[in-house]
């Protein structure tokens, strides 16, 4: 008796396995089915949710070539097959062959976007087929179809089509040169419009930006609009970041609904359709008494804002498929603290600027940038510190440097403590120190431009 075993083919992702066949004279039983083993000979956690079976009364019945949006594992409960599979995703693979001779000790791991065809080789043949979605009538048009009589793919079908039992749509099917190929799932961006989601948008180009009013997570109605099913790529830029108007009554609960309860939402989507989740979180998770913070240290937020993005974070965590990124002190496109500096520097202004807190400009640029090495690499899943790189300053020190990129004497920066500058005004509490440690993200191959260049590149554009 042969042992279990998965092996690839000329199709990426497309995996043959041979189960074992235990057998008597009463007849044979197998495990057509074991996540454990079979995923640790290398099948992918499709998590199927649903089980169809088919018959073919006679010999020659053939269908396909469909490539349907979801993977799918088939075996056989009785007969024997040839099967063949086309990849129709778009790349250098389009219009790859692999075809087999089947029987019930066989099975087959079709990924999504690579059609399949069958042609049963004996009568009474009952085919078992896994799938990690429902079907529905409106996933019909998401298929991808090829002629079962194509001749650039030519598969040697064993019984001649015009012998076979062929339905008339699967004989309409279009030629190699003529299909459309499959789109690759997409990737969403959740609070597109903002600074780090528009930058988002230029390292994730074909991304769909999801924006309030017509994407809101505190909505619920409005997640029903997206069809999740077609979402590879959940990279989460939306936020409540009002760090002082959270200490209001007002803006704790707006700041707990959106950071939390629409987040959770958020999270569960990304669990129900098996989705991987990138998370934006921050340095106001911990309390800024360790100068230097690593991935693993408890959190320890002081204000409220802090406190939704730990409980955020927590949330994200329980997925299987994460990235929680956290950053500083963030700069991109719109109003920022850079900007405001230059702009007084410009107009002549003297400001005060507190001098006891302490940490790492994050450029939007380099934030996404750092977002889509994670996913390209396929990072493990975890929390990843990314900010620029360089030495750790504190907010005057910044607004010093920017007054002398504009050509203005630094000394005209004033250095005041938080509380002298906070005086008599509601704030929330702020860490001391903010620098977050760069190390596992340099690990995982992403090395953050230093600060300082950008800071420079920044103001000059």
């Amino acid at each position: 008796m042969a042992d279990l075993t998965v092996t690839t083919t000329a199709i990426p992702g497309l995996l043959v396995l041979d189960l074992p066949l235990h057998g008597d004279a009463r007849g044979w039983f197998k495990e057509n089915w074991q996540r454990a083993k079979m995923i640790e000979l290398g099948l992918p956690d499709f998590g199927p949710v649903q089980n169809n079976m088919s018959f073919n009364a006679t010999a020659g019945s053939t269908r396909g070539l469909h490539a349907e949006p979801w993977d799918k594992l088939i075996s056989l409960a009785h007969g024997r097959i040839f099967g063949a599979w086309v990849d129709l995703r778009p790349g250098e693979n389009f219009g790859t062959s692999v075809t087999l001779d089947m029987g019930t000790d066989k099975a087959v791991f079709v990924p999504r976007g690579v059609a399949n065809g069958y042609q049963a080789l004996e009568p009474d043949t009952v085919y078992s087929y896994l799938v990690n979605d429902h079907w529905s009538p409106e996933a019909r048009s998401s298929y991808t179809y090829l002629n079962l009589a194509d001749e650039t793919v030519a598969i040697n079908w064993p019984i001649p089509l015009d012998q076979a039992e062929i339905s008339a749509a699967d004989q309409a099917h279009p030629r190699l040169a003529d299909v459309t190929p499959m789109a690759p799932k997409r990737t969403v961006v959740v609070g597109a419009s903002g600074q780090l989601g528009q930058a988002l948008l230029r390292v994730f180009p074909e991304a769909t930006p999801l924006r309030r009013p017509d994407f809101d997570v505190t909505d619920p109605a409005t997640f029903g609009a997206v069809p999740w099913s077609q979402v590879g790529l959940i990279v989460n830029a939306s936020a409540y970041t009002a760090v002082d108007a959270a200490e209001t009554a007002e803006g704790r609960r707006d700041a707990w609904n959106v950071n939390v309860t629409g987040l959770g939402r958020l999270v569960e989507v990304a669990r129900a359709h098996r989705i991987p989740l990138v998370h934006v979180s921050s340095d106001y998770v911990f309390d800024g008494t360790i100068e230097s913070h690593t991935e693993d240290e408890p959190l320890s937020p002081l204000g409220v804002y802090g406190q939704t993005k730990a409980a955020g974070d927590a949330l994200v965590a329980t997925l299987p498929r994460h990235w929680i990124v956290r950053a500083s002190w963030v700069i991109g496109d719109g109003n920022n603290f850079v900007r405001t500096m230059a702009s007084l520097a410009d107009r002549g202004v003297k400001p005060s600027v507190v001098g006891d807190q302490f940490g790492r400009l994050t450029f939007t640029s380099d934030l996404a940038a750092g977002i889509a090495h994670l996913v390209s690499s396929d990072a493990p899943a975890g929390t990843y510190n990314l900010t620029n790189s360089g030495p750790t300053m504190s907010w005057a020190g910044i607004a010093k440097r920017v007054f002398e990129l504009r050509g203005r004497d630094a000394a005209d920066v004033t250095e005041v403590t938080t509380a002298e500058y906070f005086a008599g005004k509601t704030m929330a509490p702020r860490p001391i120190h903010s620098t977050l440690g760069l190390e596992k993200l340099q690990n995982i191959g992403f090395i953050p431009p230093d600060a300082d260049l950008r800071l420079v590149e920044y103001l000059s554009e």
